[in-house]
């Protein structure tokens, strides 16, 4: 199988591997090779897979979304961090995710900013125009 971990501006993983291990809001599921076309979408956590030397390897990711489709396996989340241990991981996604939380705090709190300008300008045009 080939499994491809999409992010929004790159592919983080694309190798050929022997199973996959992820999470889906009603619980974890496995997919190998001979396993029916299938669609799931993700749950934050972690996604692990095993390449064909048996090697296993982890990934932590956001929410997402996964698409099995004969021996392709797509996946698409917002951010992913690689890690080749379980405990190395849990740093790594912190580090990550409360980095990205940070300029997405920053990048709401302008847009609300924008908004409250905004309906200001409109109400103002209204008075004016009364």
């Amino acid at each position: 199988m080939r499994l491809k971990v999409l992010l929004p501006t790159s592919i983080l993983i694309d190798v050929d591997v022997n199973k996959v291990v992820a999470e889906a809001l009603n619980g974890s599921f496995c997919l190998l090779p001979r396993h029916v076309d299938f669609v799931a979408g993700l749950v934050p956590g972690i996604l692990s897979y095993e390449l064909e030397s048996g090697e296993e390897k982890f990934l932590g990711i956001d929410e997402g979304i996964l698409v099995k489709t004969g021996t392709d396996i797509l996946v698409s989340t917002r951010n992913a961090v690689e890690g080749p241990h379980l405990g190395d991981l849990r740093g790594k996604i912190e580090e990550s995710f409360v980095t990205l939380d940070e300029r997405e705090r920053k990048a709401r709190t302008a847009a609300s900013k924008l908004e409250a300008n905004l309906v200001r300008r409109f109400m103002e045009l209204r008075e004016d125009g009364s």
